[in-house]
């Protein structure tokens, strides 16, 4: 997740760019399905069933995103070229956006982490 902060300095202008952070996003995802999934499953076995629920919203919020932004980033990225700022200004939201649905999670799972202490 901060791996995606010091991209902001790219310019989102090059399909090299676009693809790196699309990328990037993609490993993100994954690796908070795959855990949140293994800590819900873990969580339901040790019968902790509210943070076993909160873990399985976090996957379910990492697949939500990963569906609704990697979708949305790869049309623009097919359509974009150097010069479309428009595309270019849309892509860079898409990763903002992510970035902050990324650091709500993390948030909220600091929160159920100290809440479940």
């Amino acid at each position: 997740m901060f791996g995606s902060l010091p991209l902001m300095i790219l310019k989102h202008d090059t399909p090299l760019d676009a693809r790196f952070i699309r990328g990037l996003f993609d490993v993100y995802y994954k690796a908070v399905m795959v855990t949140a999934a293994a800590g819900a499953l873990t969580h339901t076995v040790s019968e902790r069933p509210v943070i076993a629920m909160g873990m399985a919203g976090i996957a379910l919020i990492a697949f939500a995103s990963s569906r609704g932004i990697l979708s949305r980033m790869d049309r623009l990225r097919e359509a974009m070229t150097g010069t479309d700022t428009t595309r270019i200004r849309r892509f860079r939201w898409l990763h903002v956006w992510g970035m902050v649905l990324n650091v709500a999670q993390l948030v909220l799972i600091c929160i159920g982490m100290v809440k479940a202490l």
